[in-house]
């Protein structure tokens, strides 16, 4: 497994953990980086900073964009995939849109359902194909 795959699967378990639990993902991340053995990976910490700072734009596109599904719906497990996916196709650069739908349907593979990462690489191919605009990392 890559060093960004892992970095994904660690970001993936802070944001899951803090939606579950009703806690800010900032704060649970920071509680993650005082206890952890080995360090926490820097790209695990943009990833998590970025999805709070975008996380209302990336839950308006995942309920325009997930057809029949709610976001409060949607399996916890699945629900972060998503926002994670969604922030690495929209506001990561440095990341090709394959990459970033395949490294989301290999965590739904290994996590979740079977029916999870078909629902997952529809979702975020649908994103990556019809979302009009890629605001800046800076935004």
């Amino acid at each position: 497994m890559s060093a960004r795959s892992k970095a994904r699967k660690r970001a993936l378990d802070v944001l899951y953990e803090a939606d579950v639990r009703g806690a800010d993902a900032l704060t649970t991340l920071a509680d993650r980086v005082a206890l952890a053995e080995p360090p926490v990976n820097d790209y695990t910490v943009e990833l998590v900073e970025g999805v709070h700072a975008h996380r209302g734009d990336i839950d308006g596109i995942l309920a325009e964009y997930a057809e029949g599904w709610t976001v409060d719906r949607m399996p916890d497990v699945d629900r972060a995939v998503l926002r994670l996916g969604v922030y690495e196709l929209l506001w990561r650069e440095d990341v090709p849109d394959a990459v970033a739908i395949d490294e989301a349907v290999q965590l739904a593979k290994s996590l979740s359902t079977d029916e999870s990462p078909r629902f997952v690489n529809g979702v975020l191919g649908k994103v990556a194909r019809e979302v009009p605009a890629r605001p800046s990392a800076a935004d």
